[in-house]
Parts: C-alpha cells; structure tokens; sequence
C-alpha cells in the first residue's frame, strides 16, 4: 500500500519543524539551551551590528571631498540698459569651484568613525555575557523556587501523618494526645499551604521574567532538579586575587579602549584646525558681439584660497584643551571601570567562598543533627515521653534548614554567574584585536 504525496510532504515538513525546536522542546529548560535563545533573540545585538554598518558607512562618507560647487551668473550688466553688448566687460559666467578641507582633517575623520565602529563587536560580546548572566540568575531563581515547592510538597505527606497520629491518639486516648497538639498539626499544615502559596507566585513571577528572554510559552516548563556542574566548580579559586591585568581582556574595558582611541583622533583632528584650508576655483566668462559687430574675446579666471588661523586664542586653543580634557575623563573613566570590576570581582569571590563554609555547615553537619533532632523529638512523643509541638517544630525546623540550603546553594550559583561575567576572557591571550563575532 503507498502513502499519498499529500501526505508524506506535510509529514515531512512537521518533523523538520519538530526536530528544529530548542533542546527543552522535549521537556525541561537546560541552562544553556535558555541562554542560547536568549542572545539569539536580543534585539541589542541586532541594534548593536546595525549600528556598527551605519558608521562603517560614515567613514567612509567623512573621508571624502565635500562636494565642488558650481555657480552661474552674469558679470557687469549695464544698468542703464541692461544690454549685454553694450559694455566691453558684460558676460554670461559659469564657475567651479572646490574647497580642500585642512591638512588630514577628512582621513582623521574617517578613521575616527571606524574606531568609533569598532567599539560594537567589543559591546556586543559585552551584552552576550550581561545576557547570559542575567538568564542564569532568572534560571537559578526558578530552580530555587522550583525545588523549594518540590521539597515542601514532598514533606507535606509527613505532616499529614502527624496530624492523623495526633488525632488518633487523642480519639484513643492511648498517646495522651490533647486537643491542642490537633490544633498544633492543623495549624502547621495550613503555615505549609501558605508557604506553597507564595512561593508558587514567586514561580510565576519568575516564569514571566525568564519569558521576557526566551518566550511565555517556553517560560512555563520546569528546569531540571540539578544546577548544571559548571555552576557548582569552584571556578572563583581559578582567578589570582592580583591578576588585574586580566581585566583589561574584558569585553566592556576593550570598548572602553576603543573609545579612547577615537577620542585621541578627535585630538588630532582639533590641532588640524591650525593648518589653513585651500579652495581652488576657475571660471569661464562669455561675452557677446560689440555693438558694432566686433568679436570680443572670452574671459577665462582661476585662482586658488586659503583662511589664515592667526587669532587661535578663542578657537583653536580652546577646542585642542576641550579634546584633551574629554582625552583623559575617558582615560580615568577606564581606571574607574577597572577598580569597578576588579572590586565587583573580588566581593563574589569572597560571597561564593563564605556561601562554601555555609554549604558544608548545613550538610554536614546542621542537616544531620537536625534529622537527628527531629527522629529523637517523634520517638519521644510516639513514646509517651515527649510533647507533640516538640516533635512538630523540630520538622518543621528540619524542612526550613532544607528550603535554606536550596536558597544557599542557589546563591552561590548566583554568585558563580556574576564572577565568570566580570572575569570574561580573563584568563585568555590577547591575541586578536577583535573578538569573534558572527552575527
């Protein structure tokens, strides 16, 4: 039996579509299918490379000669007559002419512009690391929030079983349960819904957030139980405290470098202010019959001009010292940058190694003794030896020492995203001018 070509074309056509989807198309929102779609989807980027063309394109229009002027008329009318053979000097003119811009004022100029384009790639991949450490931190929030609902959902069952306990030992009367310990119970499972109710509306919150990068729809599905490995390594120890000169390789003081070599042309071009401008022109006169029918030779002129900038006191002078005090704000704005980032870099990697001691605090030991704690609490109460709100607060102390470590963990992985952001390309050799850029 064969298939009709009708219908294995649309076939077709709905598994290319299918097998083109993102990774998470499946299920789950990996973290680095996230930020992929994240960076695709920036319009910045698409600003940032438009940009770039636009003053690729002016560079080269600021390199060229302005345009010649052409001008038409007549010289000496009698203005008695108006008779254009009735003085020797009447003629019909045509003149070009075309001015010469001063000393390297048009290659300064275009050359400026293409510094000034070269500062987006260097931006670009600027955004590309803001981006991604923005969606990482939306990510890692919805995996608190996430696992948060999980955890507690999943020790809902827990005190479930204690309010049931509770009350059959008071229906009994074998347990010494009071009523107040049914109360207790009912009271902490109504404190467990409001918890889930509010952290389900941090959910949302955070779905939407993470839906303004990657789309509402693909916002809506649960990202996987573990933090990606990249996000656990201990990557802070990996940059020397005193490696400040792998902060200049970043994205951001690269185009801030950049930028201070198109000011330093805009230096040059106000010294070529000093230099004078030429204009060259020539011009053809036509001059009709005398009156009495002689021919009258036309009138040919050329000639060239210049300004002289003698008075520099109020314009020259001013402009050279205007470009070189904006010169060096954007040299101590680089300084400042770097502090910035030198200061912002070391603060993480002092947050991410304090969250490390908390780490093992809580698994190692304030976990465990709570777990112990809490064992102890319920077989006292099971035992008749204990007392009900005893038993239930230390659960409770337990599960809120578990929904700490999440939030803990979930920091530190923050903190991780934030440190590999101000530390971008640090670790690499400068050996392009360019960062590689494709879009």
């Amino acid at each position: 039996m064969s298939i009709p070509p009708l219908v294995i074309k649309p076939a077709i056509f709905c598994v290319l579509v299918l097998t083109s989807l993102p990774g998470w198309a499946n299920s789950e929102l990996q973290l680095t299918n996230v930020v992929n779609t994240a960076i695709e989807n920036d319009p910045w980027l698409r600003q940032s490379a438009r940009m770039q063309d636009a003053l690729i394109e002016e560079s080269y229009a600021e390199g060229a000669l302005p345009d010649p002027r052409v001008t038409i008329g007549a010289a000496n009318l009698p203005t008695d007559t108006f008779d254009t053979g009735q003085e020797a000097m009447t003629q019909a003119t045509i003149g070009f002419s075309q001015r010469i811009p001063r000393g390297d004022s048009l290659q300064l100029a275009g050359e400026q512009k293409t510094r000034m384009a070269e500062v987006q790639p260097f931006r670009r991949e600027n955004r590309r690391e803001q981006v991604t450490e923005r969606v990482t931190h939306l990510w890692l929030e919805l995996w608190r929030t996430q696992e948060s609902i999980r955890l507690i959902e999943s020790n809902r069952g827990l005190f479930e079983q204690l309010s049931d306990v509770a009350e059959a030992g008071y229906t009994s009367a074998t347990m010494g349960s009071r009523q107040q310990d049914i109360i207790r119970a009912s009271l902490e499972l109504t404190r467990l819904e409001d918890r889930l109710a509010a952290l389900n509306t941090q959910l949302a919150f955070s779905r939407e957030s993470l839906g303004e990068w990657i789309g509402a729809d693909a916002a809506q599905l649960p990202v996987p139980g573990e933090i990606p490995p990249e996000l656990l390594a201990e990557h802070a120890k990996m940059w020397p405290e005193t490696d400040v000169n792998g902060l200049i390789r970043h994205p951001s003081i690269r185009a801030t470098d950049q930028l201070i070599d198109a000011q330093a042309i805009d230096v040059d071009l106000a010294r070529q202010a000093y230099k004078p401008e030429w204009s060259v022109f020539a011009q053809y006169g036509y001059r009709d019959r005398a009156p009495n029918g002689q021919d009258r030779a036309d009138l040919f002129s050329v000639g060239i001009g210049f300004d002289l900038p003698i008075f520099t006191g109020n314009r020259q002078d001013r402009k050279l010292r205007s470009s070189t005090a904006r010169l060096e704000a954007a040299r101590s704005e680089r300084i400042l940058q770097m502090r910035e980032l030198q200061a912002r870099a070391r603060a993480a990697m002092a947050r991410i190694e304090q969250l490390d001691d908390r780490i093992r605090l809580y698994r190692q030991t304030l976990i465990p003794q709570m777990e112990q704690q809490a064992s102890a609490a319920l077989t006292a109460y099971d035992n008749d030896d204990g007392d009900f709100a005893e038993a239930v607060r230390a659960r409770i102390d337990e599960l809120n020492a578990r929904v700490e470590l999440i939030q803990i963990v979930a920091e530190r992985a923050k903190n991780l995203a934030s440190f590999r952001y101000l530390t971008a390309h640090s670790s690499e050799t400068p050996s392009s001018s360019l960062p590689n850029d494709q879009d």
